[in-house]
């Protein structure tokens, strides 16, 4: 069983990753799409304080690889990015802009432990 404060660094880490692991829908290809390394830190809260993670976007589509979470997002034409995240009782989202090789935001979330907050940065690698 996870206790609350791991519940809250799961939560972070995954909405964090969330962001960058590629999706599996087919769709039209973006100038996003490739890989990129994204560095993550919680500014309000008791989640993990900074986590770096390497991923994937694919035809502009955002979801987690690994099933739970649920994640379901998006990096739009004009590089407006938004990703909703639910892991059992937590539930969160991200938001930001990217170019063709970085991107920008922040990100919020709810758990059973409270709320934390933060941003991330990303990079194409």
């Amino acid at each position: 069983m996870i206790d609350r404060s791991s519940t809250a660094s799961v939560f972070a880490a995954a909405l964090a990753a969330s962001a960058w692991t590629a999706a599996a829908d087919a769709g039209s290809a973006s100038k996003f799409d490739g890989p990129w390394s994204v560095a993550v830190y919680t500014t309000m809260g008791s989640c993990q304080p900074s986590t770096r993670f390497s991923g994937q976007i694919v035809n502009g589509e955002i979801s987690y690889a690994y099933g739970s979470p649920e994640v379901v997002g998006r990096v739009e034409a004009s590089g407006a990015t938004k990703v909703n995240v639910t892991y059992g009782d937590a539930r969160g989202e991200a938001h930001g802009v990217m170019t063709a090789t970085q991107g920008s935001g922040t990100w919020s979330g709810d758990s059973p432990n409270g709320r934390c907050a933060g941003t991330w940065d990303a990079s194409r690698k």
